[in-house]
Parts: C-alpha cells; structure tokens; sequence
C-alpha cells in the first residue's frame, strides 16, 4: 500500500504532493513501482496535527478522485474518518476506506462502507492525533490493541459490513511507546489470530528516530527491516512511502523463504 498524502503538513511528506500535477504524477508511479492499493489522503494524521474539515479535504482530493473516476492503474484508498469523504471517494471509485479511529470519530462512515459495499482499514489508536502521544500506557499492549480491534470488527459487522471486507491495523506510532511499538511488531502472531488481513504502516515513522537517531529522509533501512519483521510474523499489507525498495525487498524474502 503506497501513500499518497496531499497535506501540506504530513510528517515525511507534507506539501510534496499538495499541487495536483505532483499528485497525479506519484499517484501514475506508484503501480509501476509495485504498490496494488494506492492510499490516499487530505488530513495529517501526524501526532499533534490539527483536524481538517471535509470541505477542505475534497477540495485537496478533487483532482486526484476526477482521476480515479476516468480510471486508474492501482485500487485507491481513501485515509479519511469523515463519511462525506469516504462517499465522495467511493463514488469516484476507491475501493476501501482507511480510517484511523476506526469508525469512532464519525457515526455515519461504517454505515457508508456498508452501504457502498466497500471495505474498510480499522486502526487502533488512543484518543485523537492531538493528544495520542501525551503519555501513553498500557499493561498489555497487545491484548488491549486486539480486544479494541475485535470490538471495532464486530460494530463494523453489525452495521452490514462483511467481515471478509475488513481489515485491522494495531496503529503503530498511534498513541505508542516504542516499547509498544516494538512489542506489537514482535506479537503481531497473537493479533493474527483475530481472523483478519492485517495492515502495518512503520514508514519513516519517529521509533527509528528513537533507535537509530535518524531523521525521517533517512529511515528507509529501518523501515525495510521492520516491514520485513512483520510481514514473517503476519502482516498482509504493508502501508509505506518507498514503494520500490519495499517491492524488492520483499522480493528478496519471498525468494529466501521458497515462496518464488
């Protein structure tokens, strides 16, 4: 899963795609570089980023949805927690709904899903990008990650989305410690026992600032170890910004573990 953020605030890429001719151009690269799912976005989910109206975030997303709807390479996602986004995008023609507070922050986008027949990406996360990293704490951080992802996955079902269109992510860098983040990594097999497709997003995140003292252009060997970490231990999807090393490092793995 490519990202593709058109924010001008994004932490690793913020404002790099923000004019639609640089957007529809990364947009045309990513299938070509190997991504299948091409997530796109208008609101910073960046710890401590402010929220984005819906207003403002179709007005960023207009050219690049005008292109998905003429058609497009790779299956488009849509990082949003608004359902009016979440419908314009679907009618336009993206296929899943990737939203960080996992249907909570509003009410009618699980009914949206639903109603489009789409699937959708739950995300845990503590509380909201503002205030998720104001000190977080956990007794067991994976069995609180995958009791809240299996309650998000039954109210995703008891609105009429098909537990086969669901997909779970434990939110990493979402209200953790990167001694959360690590363990949830090492104990990623505990929440693969939920049943579901799970998606792991550690691009260029902040943990390989805390273990390598990296700045976030140079995070790409930590990036690719821990994406590898976790597709062995069960990831299906991996959401990432270095679409080609991520292809041929996986590549590599599969041909190292007799996959082909």
């Amino acid at each position: 899963m490519g990202v593709l953020n058109v924010t001008p605030d994004s932490f690793s890429d913020g404002g790099a795609f923000l004019e639609p001719r640089d957007a529809l151009r990364r947009l045309g690269e990513m299938g070509a570089q190997g991504a299948v799912i091409c997530d796109v976005g208008a609101e910073s989910t960046r710890p401590g980023s402010a929220s984005v109206s819906a207003e403002e975030q179709l007005r960023r997303l207009d050219p690049v949805l005008r292109a998905v709807a003429s058609g497009c390479d790779v299956a488009i996602s849509i990082d949003t927690s608004s359902a009016a986004v979440a419908r314009a995008a679907l009618d336009a023609g993206a296929v899943l709904v990737n939203d960080v507070t996992a249907g909570r922050a509003d009410p009618d986008l699980l009914p949206v899903v639903a109603e489009r027949e789409a699937a959708v990406c739950l995300v845990h996360m503590l509380g909201d990008p503002q205030t998720m990293q104001q000190g977080p704490r956990y007794e067991d951080v994976t069995a609180e990650v995958g009791r809240f992802l299996e309650e998000r996955l039954a109210a995703a079902v008891a609105v009429g989305i098909p537990e086969s269109h669901v997909l779970l992510d434990p939110g990493i860098g979402f209200g953790k410690r990167l001694e959360d983040n690590l363990t949830l990594l090492r104990e990623l097999p505990r929440l693969a026992e939920l049943g579901r497709p799970l998606v792991v997003g550690v691009s260029r995140k902040s943990m390989f600032d805390k273990l390598l003292g990296r700045a976030v252009d140079e995070r790409l060997a930590g990036s690719l170890a821990a994406g590898l970490l976790a597709i062995d231990h069960g990831a299906s999807v991996l959401r990432v910004h270095d679409i080609r090393e991520t292809a041929d490092a996986i590549g590599v793995w599969r041909a190292m573990k007799g996959a082909g």
